[in-house]
């Protein structure tokens, strides 16, 4: 892609059509059991969140950043054919439509494959910036590192949201629903266990966390 440097995201709740709405509520079949059970790992996912001992947690949220991104956007290069500005005029999860905010406060309205596309410049750029994610020894984190580690992975967040939402029926006949059920588990744990999301960022799919948890997985 190409990488633009653009500010941050805001989220807008727009007022739809209410029987679209009920209609994708009512379908939402990422939630039923035969989907909802499989995954690909048996791994201690609390383990695998955790803190280790003696690490220290700046250098623990970064290198898990650094994965979770590169995990993300495979996936979600895997279903760009279907994620078109035909198909996906506007980003969608639940009855939000997510907009971005440049570096001048502007709202942008834009298709689901623009905005990832900002989405993913905007991280990659803050992984590849020294002065942000250090790679040199003794090198120090920021201030405010945690709040840059909390937006990236809202905006994680909100690019599984869209494939559940949207491309939930391509990921199934793709054959790729327990991978997509693995990483979500993966990083919804992450957050809760590390403080990066907030309940109100969860809340569109918090059904499906619910029901994960469910399973046993954690």
């Amino acid at each position: 892609p190409v990488y633009y440097n653009l500010g941050l995201l805001l989220v807008t709740n727009y007022q739809v059509n209410q029987s679209y709405w009920d209609k994708k509520m009512k379908e939402r079949p990422y939630l039923q059991q035969q989907y909802v059970c499989q995954q690909i790992t048996h791994t201690d996912m609390f383990a695998l969140t955790a803190l280790p001992p003696g690490v220290d947690r700046a250098e623990w949220l970064a290198s898990n950043t650094v994965a979770f991104f590169k995990h993300i956007n495979l996936f979600s290069s895997a279903l760009s054919e279907f994620c078109t500005p035909s198909t996906c005029p506007t980003v969608c999860a639940w009855n939000l439509i997510y907009v971005w905010t440049d570096d001048h406060g502007r709202k942008l309205k834009c298709s689901a494959p623009l905005y990832f596309d900002y989405a993913m410049s905007y991280i990659q750029d803050l992984l590849t910036d020294e002065d942000v994610f250090p790679t040199k020894t003794g090198s120090v984190f920021p201030t405010g590192f945690v709040f840059l580690v909390q937006k990236v992975f809202l905006l994680l967040f909100r690019t599984l949201a869209h494939i559940y939402w949207s491309h939930y029926r391509e990921t199934l006949a793709l054959g790729l629903h327990a991978h997509l059920n693995t990483l979500f588990t993966h990083l919804t744990l992450f957050c809760q266990q590390h403080a990066l999301l907030e309940p109100e960022d969860t809340e569109p799919l918090q059904d499906l966390i619910t029901a994960l948890g469910q399973q046993g997985w954690t």
